[in-house]
């Protein structure tokens, strides 16, 4: 573990009854990044997520470890929110406040005072281009209005540390990529920011360490080219209606090429492109996809492709 660390995680287990959510987790996040957990559904994420900000309490252990900032989450709970701000995955607004009022209240629990609680909130506002709605009651926002109200709603206090779990899940592209940028621009202003999401593209986009969680436990972790470059080839076939085809297809495929069947979907992969060309050639157009591997093809190799009983 290093100084700059803003969290140091250390052989930390999370159980709940029988169910084991985290086990022997380890990590840190280094100060001014974005450090990312990805894994299906019940994999640990949101758990060890709240376990930093003590809205969970981690297993008794006499090597387990966590600091934020110096402070352990299990004694000094107030000192962490101090310096935190999180955006949960629901949009938990009062609906029945406008959304000034929404975010006046909430600077009230940092003992703001009011004219320094205007300004800010002002500020916010203008950072994530909801001024025009200021008066506007929260029922009446779009679902993209209301997640960058609540990522305004956490950056009231100037966290140092923002947490974000799943902050773009079912928005719209064009909402998507104005967070992005939202986000982008905190990291530049030295805000670390541990970030849970399902989007693939979004984890490369602004992660600079991804942590990839299966059944609890820590499967990969790197940056993102890094784990693209070492544990996936670069270039994937991808074939949609192949049942027809997949033996003559077998018999034309050099000892360089990976087969990753699913479903109704046949993957080769291969780090020669011509090696996929060369059976590209023999289908018809419209029922091959040939492309660059990516973030997801990693994540799917680690964790598997069919559902598990917890999702």
């Amino acid at each position: 573990m290093t100084n700059s660390s803003v969290i140091q995680v250390q052989n930390v287990s999370k159980t709940f009854g029988t169910l084991r959510a985290v086990y022997g987790l380890s990590f840190e996040v280094p100060e001014r990044s974005c450090f990312g957990f990805l894994g299906p559904n019940g994999a640990g994420k949101t758990t060890m997520m709240k376990m930093l900000y003590a809205r969970a309490l981690r297993d008794r252990g006499h090597e387990s470890r966590i600091s934020v900032f110096g402070y352990d989450p299990a004694h000094q709970e107030l000192q962490i929110k101090y310096l935190s701000g999180v955006v949960p995955q629901e949009d938990n607004l009062d609906e029945e406040l406008n959304v000034l009022q929404n975010l006046l209240l909430f600077a009230r629990f940092y003992n703001m005072p009011p004219t320094k609680a205007r300004q800010r909130v002002e500020e916010l506002l203008d950072f994530l281009e909801l001024a025009e709605k200021r008066n506007e009651l929260i029922r009446n926002l779009s679902g993209g209005m209301k997640r960058r109200l609540v990522i305004a709603r956490a950056l009231l206090n100037q966290p140092r540390l923002l947490i974000l779990d799943e902050p773009t899940t079912g928005l719209d592209p064009q909402v998507r990529h104005v967070i992005w940028d939202k986000l982008r621009q905190l990291k530049r202003q030295g805000t670390t920011l541990l970030l849970t999401t399902h989007y693939m593209e979004e984890a490369f986009a602004l992660c600079d360490t991804i942590l990839i969680l299966h059944q609890g436990k820590k499967i990969l972790q790197g940056p993102p080219k890094q784990l693209l470059a070492e544990h996936i080839e670069q270039y994937v076939l991808e074939l949609t209606e192949h049942e027809a085809n997949t033996e003559t297809l077998r018999s034309r495929l050099s000892d360089n090429v990976r087969i990753d069947p699913s479903g109704q979907t046949i993957r080769f992969y291969s780090n020669e492109i011509e090696a996929l060309k060369s059976v590209a050639d023999h289908l018809p157009a419209g029922q091959y996809y040939l492309r660059q591997s990516n973030l997801e093809d990693v994540f799917l190799k680690t964790t598997g492709r069919t559902l598990n009983e917890k999702q």
